[in-house]
């Protein structure tokens, strides 16, 4: 699913095609991510809700809900009793901040990457997540 002409390397193309379905799931990414790395501790170690990233995001609670739980489901975010918070492991952390960069710099090759997913993958992937979740 690389794309050959594409600014962006392949390994964070290929993480792209993995964990990212839509440009509003890279902004929720992006955004629990940006408190994450603030020197301020009340602001590093706040959680969120759906309801508040949801209206961060101009997106309704129900598409936000399912974003969170597929970040969740990746291992991008921790999720409980109703909060959502950035953290990974450090490879991991790593990569998304070079997704972070890179997005900001080249952003219609990110949003081409995302949208040049076929939407079968993408509901395959989904199904695969869900069902490994109850297993």
């Amino acid at each position: 699913m690389a794309m050959p002409d594409s600014p962006i390397p392949h390994d964070l193309q290929t993480f792209i095609v993995r964990h990212i379905d839509s440009i509003a799931q890279i902004e929720a990414l992006l955004l629990l991510r940006r408190h994450v790395s603030e020197t301020r501790p009340e602001v590093r170690n706040q959680t969120w809700d759906v309801a508040s990233i949801s209206r961060r995001l101009y997106i309704s609670e129900q598409e936000t809900l399912e974003i969170l739980e597929n970040l969740c489901a990746d291992g991008l975010l921790t999720c409980g009793d109703g909060t959502y918070r950035f953290s990974c492991p450090p490879e991991t952390e790593r990569m998304v901040e070079r997704l972070a960069e890179t997005y900001a710099e080249n952003l219609i090759a990110v949003t081409n990457i995302i949208h040049g997913k076929p939407r079968r993958i993408r509901e395959f992937a989904n199904a695969f997540k869900l069902r490994k979740d109850r297993g």
